[in-house]
């Protein structure tokens, strides 16, 4: 049998894609032949014209997932203009920065319900038309604080270690009723939110001598991850969280 990483027929949402990782991942969803909402506080207006232009439809949804409260609405809204869902691609989060002893509740609050209890319930609303279809993808952005502490990040490394563990979860219940769920735990990706590091020689040395392939990577190199796991090659996979570092974690 063929091996398909073809989304034809197929509707997509993306959180957070007007810029970076969810950018290039909802173009390189289009690309790969599926309709693509994509929903965030930000407009999105460059990726919208980028999946137009690969010949798809392309839906903006507004809505800011640092509460619950948008999630059933955003699924409603992409049913409704695209009439079904297949892939959630759970993109959409925040870091905050501070060391330990001074933490906010604010800025802990603030992290773990943008990147864990949103993902979660978006995951939930996402899964029911999924599982009343008996089939559907979700694909969560990890990162390697799923695997790692970090440093000044605590409630990023705990949301995201959290995410690790709600996709296994996840992926335990939905499995045998068709719906696959993983994650993909980016490296030091080239992005804006990461053109301060970029920036300190110092650091971006430290970072790059650890990298075994001895670059930073793309958002493409999530995308091309992204696809894999939103089509039928990974109908086998589910409950896994993908690293694509450049070989980091190897190290």
């Amino acid at each position: 049998m063929a091996i398909s990483f073809d989304l034809a027929g197929k509707v997509a949402l993306v959180t957070g894609a007007n810029t970076g990782i969810g950018q290039a991942i909802a173009v390189a969803l289009a690309g790969a032949g599926a309709d693509v909402a994509v929903a965030g506080r930000s407009p999105a207006d460059e990726t919208l014209a980028h999946i137009a232009k690969a010949g798809r439809r392309a839906v903006g949804i507004s809505a800011d997932l640092s509460s619950i409260e948008p999630v059933e609405r955003v699924i409603a809204e992409t049913i409704s203009a695209l009439g079904r869902i297949d892939i959630l691609v759970n993109n959409a989060g925040i870091i905050r920065r501070a060391d330990l002893a001074e933490f906010s509740e604010a800025d802990w609050d603030a992290v773990v319900d943008t990147n864990l209890k949103s993902l979660f319930f978006l995951s939930q609303a996402a899964s029911r038309p999924m599982v009343a279809q008996g089939s559907g993808k979700i694909v969560n952005i990890a990162s390697l604080l799923s695997f790692q502490g970090g440093i000044r990040v605590p409630s990023y490394a705990a949301a995201k270690s959290g995410v690790a563990g709600v996709t296994r979860a996840m992926a335990n219940e939905l499995a045998p009723q068709g719906v696959q769920v993983n994650a993909i735990a980016p490296g030091y990706i080239a992005t804006n939110n990461t053109v301060a590091l970029q920036a300190d020689e110092t650091r971006s040395r430290q970072i790059l001598e650890r990298i075994p392939t001895g670059r930073w990577g793309r958002p493409e190199d999530i995308a091309g991850a992204a696809v894999f796991l939103a089509s039928s090659a990974a109908d086998y996979v589910t409950g896994q969280i993908l690293a694509v570092d450049g070989g980091w974690l190897a190290r």
